[in-house]
């Protein structure tokens, strides 16, 4: 049996004047402090034709508030080792620990008064329009993309935050002030803190910085339809040496029961350590196919389903017998039991890193925003060490059985191919 080391995160759970839900983790003589909000909706709020619009409203919230400039802020920042930064999804940060009620005090003006500078607007979006035009001709991302599409179909889920070159062209500064002011409601904001602070400080400060948010209302997560697994295939064109092969379909939520023993049966198929994983040593040393190669199911579980994403780049007269390789070890892992050695390595390595990964501030506050998300279970940082290690090779056959599709699988390839090419 795998011996573990229990992570304890006591959390203590508010609800901010505003509307926001708050969740302290006091952690004596931590260096840092860190702070994490999810705010609900994201790109999918993004309007029809002007995708990238919830993306420009987060980013561009540290470039102006109306007390203080760009410069002003990362000063007041930078001085005491702090950074703010936001994306389509919310806001997240850390300093120095002494200085926490700083970079609350910031956070809240970012939150609630940004001035989105019309300047710093153009050159944010000019910055968004030059790296989606370097994108548009690379072909691991185009790839990439291509993949989502294939498994979520037109779903939002497959679309990209950072929109395409036409929609963000569309987008006017008027449109990001409005985006912030129907949708950056203290309702729909799970906020994580995380150091050495005291939970009712942090309360109260918060309450102070966020005192003019609006509530607004929460946002439910409503059922979705998506595409039906079956085998998809699309290919970009580029005139690149290497092809970029995506296989995949689509996968779980977080909630799914089977989560803890599909990790441990990534880290088997394609998300090991050094390479012990079975697609890297069967496609990378064995046939040669590659460098780089994974494969894995439960890193994108959310409240929505995530993929299963397997992926290597190679040489396009590799490519039929690359798929063919990760069909193979799908299906090996469906009709043949995990060895005891391989399966103790996994388990190993997946329990013995689980405690080591909450050594950062941003880490833990970022736990805490996923478990408050997902509803896990109070005790699910004891629990979770035990999961794992009590994994056995029939959970693994069984989980691989009801879960990977390797006849149902989608394809994107891009570089020098054709559809036809994918075998």
């Amino acid at each position: 049996m795998s011996s573990h080391v229990a992570v304890r995160l006591d959390i203590e759970r508010f609800t901010l004047r505003c509307g926001a839900r708050l969740l302290v983790s006091q952690r004596p003589g931590a260096p840092v402090t860190a702070i994490q909000m999810h705010l609900r909706g994201g790109h999918s709020l993004d309007p029809a034709g002007r995708e990238g619009t919830a993306l420009l409203a987060g980013a561009l919230l540290d470039q102006g508030t109306k007390r203080h400039t760009e410069e002003e802020i990362a000063d007041a920042l930078e001085t005491h080792g702090g950074s703010l930064s936001g994306e389509s999804n919310g806001l997240s940060g850390s300093i120095a620990a002494p200085h926490w009620k700083l970079l609350l005090e910031l956070f809240g003006e970012l939150v609630t008064t940004p001035s989105y500078p019309a300047q710093e607007f153009r050159r944010q979006k000019a910055r968004l329009l030059d790296r989606l035009l370097i994108e548009r001709d690379d072909p691991r991302t185009q790839g990439d993309r291509l993949f989502r599409e294939l498994v979520y179909g037109g779903h939002w889920l497959g679309r990209s935050a950072s929109g395409t070159l036409e929609s963000v062209r569309k987008i006017e500064r008027g449109h990001v002030l409005r985006f912030h002011r129907e949708h950056w409601l203290a309702k729909r904001a799970v906020i994580a803190v995380c150091g050495d602070v005291e939970a009712e400080q942090v309360r109260r400060v918060l309450d102070r910085a966020l005192s003019a948010w609006t509530p607004g209302e929460d946002l439910p997560y409503p059922e979705i339809e998506l595409p039906p697994r079956a085998e998809r295939r699309a290919v970009f064109h580029a005139k690149r040496e290497q092809v970029h092969v995506f296989l995949g379909h689509l996968g779980i939520r977080r909630s799914d029961p089977d989560y803890h023993a599909l990790v441990v049966l990534d880290h088997v198929l394609g998300t090991g350590p050094g390479f012990t994983n079975r697609v890297a040593m069967r496609l990378r040393d064995e046939l040669g196919l590659a460098y780089t190669v994974s494969a894995n199911i439960h890193g994108s579980a959310g409240s929505y389903p995530g993929t299963f994403k397997a992926y290597i780049g190679t040489s396009p007269d590799k490519v039929k017998t690359a798929i063919d390789g990760f069909r193979a070890e799908m299906r090996r892992m469906q009709d043949e039991r995990v060895g005891d050695a391989e399966l103790q390595v996994a388990k190993d390595y997946v329990v013995g890193s689980f405690a080591l990964s909450f050594q950062r501030a941003s880490r833990r506050a970022e736990y805490m925003i996923a478990a408050e998300r997902f509803a896990l279970p109070a005790d699910n940082l004891e629990r979770a060490p035990r999961i794992y290690a009590a994994v056995t090779a029939d959970d693994l056959q069984r989980v691989a059985r009801r879960h990977l599709r390797p006849d149902e699988c989608c394809i994107a390839a891009a570089g020098p191919l054709r559809e036809s090419d994918l075998g």
